[in-house]
């Protein structure tokens, strides 16, 4: 088993250093007093969430600031649903190829003419289409989100126009470590397990996808009682309601939604592992490290975006500071939680020259050993709260970041309180509860890494920190 402490021979050693992490800490708060930052208050706003007898969850948020309206319906199904890698996402999309008799391009006229946009994708545990207007163009949108969701075509030609954009991307995408790292880091973590799916597919799956399987997957989930539809802006609610019922109403449940056991059967992390993708021309390192994190619905999501704010979310934190401000050894460095509605992922992320990889990982590593070695003092805890506080309320300041919101209420099964409690939960954050949020949710044995650069470079460095996988990034099942 490797700790913290083996894998930074160059940090103090951390055994020692837990042991008095919580006199230390306790000294802290015992000495100094946190003083609240008034940033303001921030509550939910007015909103009608209710059940249409077929079971389609609708949410109802009137904004009446400006004359726009922003439409968001969420799926339960996404890439942990794949049968066939890609499919949810590619289903997703193709919505938007076609429907009721409409063409792709005929809709994509009728938008552009209204001054519109509409979208369609999928992620880890969800299907997204939804679409931004003006309010005086409800009756041409809002039916036309109905045909999108209810009625695709799924058109074989427009489908494979698609594919073969969708493949070439996916060869694109992989210049840019930065821009696939993630699919390794969530393969490595889950392994077989539906979160470690790719959303994205691969080079191979999308090949093999056809229209019948794309059928089958919308007939599976795409379900009104599987569903949820936010609308967000500047709306009558009693005459929007009477519209939803109308164009929604007679949607029919067809089978009964298989869903995955996401909570069972989840890989246990017993040793340190490195993934080594080899990119032969790269000229620097791009690097996850990192494990298991938290659920969306944890009651202790908010105090671990505070501290995680002092380690990584933010431009002064202890990683941008070590990294990139004193060491010069990145442009950036950051960490952060990545939930899911049954699980997820911590993880430290940056990039460097391929000469400095072994000083960047050490140098991160003994920086996160600081939440342990030294933990938080007062003066930095009260900052962070003051910042996540002061940057909470713009994350919800438009309609389709509203509307956002609420499709992840539905999706992730948190509530109202996410929202209300926020500010007091943050200024309720102690140094002994930060405390107890380190030790309790911050990886720190048997950690995980993934390395992009020139493997014949790096590999030497890479045996350090776990047993190696080595694998070319042009290998398919990663997500290309």
């Amino acid at each position: 088993m490797k700790t913290l402490t083996h894998l930074s021979k160059s940090s103090n050693r951390l055994i020692a250093a837990i042991f008095i992490t919580g006199m230390s800490l306790s000294g802290c708060a015992t000495q100094t007093v946190s003083t609240p930052v008034d940033t303001g208050s921030f509550s939910m706003p007015a909103y009608e969430q209710f059940k249409l007898e077929n079971g389609l969850t609708v949410y109802l948020m009137p904004q009446k600031e400006v004359p726009l309206i922003t439409v968001n319906a969420v799926v339960r199904a996404g890439a942990v649903n794949d049968t066939t890698s890609g499919v949810a996402g590619m289903t997703a999309q193709s919505l938007l190829l076609g429907a009721d008799g409409k063409s792709k391009s005929e809709i994509e006229q009728m938008v552009d003419f209204l001054g519109a946009s509409i979208y369609a994708d999928a992620g880890k545990e969800g299907s997204y289409i939804g679409a931004d207007f003006m309010a005086k163009d409800s009756d041409k949108i809002l039916p036309l989100i109905q045909s999108l969701l209810l009625s695709p075509d799924f058109d074989a030609a427009e489908f494979d126009k698609l594919r073969q954009r969708e493949i070439a991307g996916l060869s694109q995408a992989k210049e840019s470590p930065r821009a696939v790292i993630s699919r390794y880091f969530d393969k490595l973590i889950y392994g077989s397990h539906p979160y470690g799916n790719a959303s994205s597919g691969n080079s191979v799956s999308l090949a093999e996808l056809n229209i019948s399987q794309l059928r089958a997957f919308h007939q599976s989930y795409y379900q009104p009682a599987n569903t949820a539809i936010s609308v967000v802006g500047d709306f009558d609610v009693k005459q929007m309601k009477s519209t939803m019922k109308q164009l929604f109403g007679r949607w029919k449940n067809s089978e009964e939604v298989v869903t995955p056991a996401l909570k069972s059967n989840q890989p246990e992390l017993t040793k340190s592992q490195v993934l080594l993708v080899d990119k032969g021309d790269a000229i620097e390192t791009t690097f996850l490290i990192g494990g298991k994190g938290i659920s969306r619905d944890n009651p202790d999501y908010v105090g671990l975006k505070v501290i995680n704010t002092i380690l990584g979310g933010r431009f002064t934190s202890w990683l941008n500071d070590e990294l990139r401000v004193n060491a010069g050894l990145t442009y950036g460095a950051r960490s952060g939680f990545i939930p899911y509605s049954e699980g997820g992922i911590f993880r430290i992320s940056t990039f460097t020259k391929t000469e400095t990889t072994k000083e960047t990982i050490d140098l991160a590593l003994k920086t996160y050993a600081r939440l342990w070695e030294t933990g938080v003092d007062q003066k930095t805890l009260d900052s962070a709260k003051a910042y996540v506080k002061g940057q909470f309320p713009p994350k919800f300041e438009t309609s389709g970041k509203l509307a956002g919101l609420l499709s992840d209420m539905y999706l992730y099964g948190f509530d109202d309180a996410f929202i209300n409690d926020f500010q007091s939960k943050v200024d309720g954050l102690t140094l002994t509860e930060a405390q107890r949020l380190v030790s309790t949710y911050f990886p720190q044995d048997n950690l995980q890494f993934v390395l992009i650069g020139n493997a014949d470079k790096i590999a030497p460095i890479a045996a350090e920190y776990g047993d190696v996988t080595r694998i070319g990034i042009k290998a398919v099942g990663f997500g290309g």
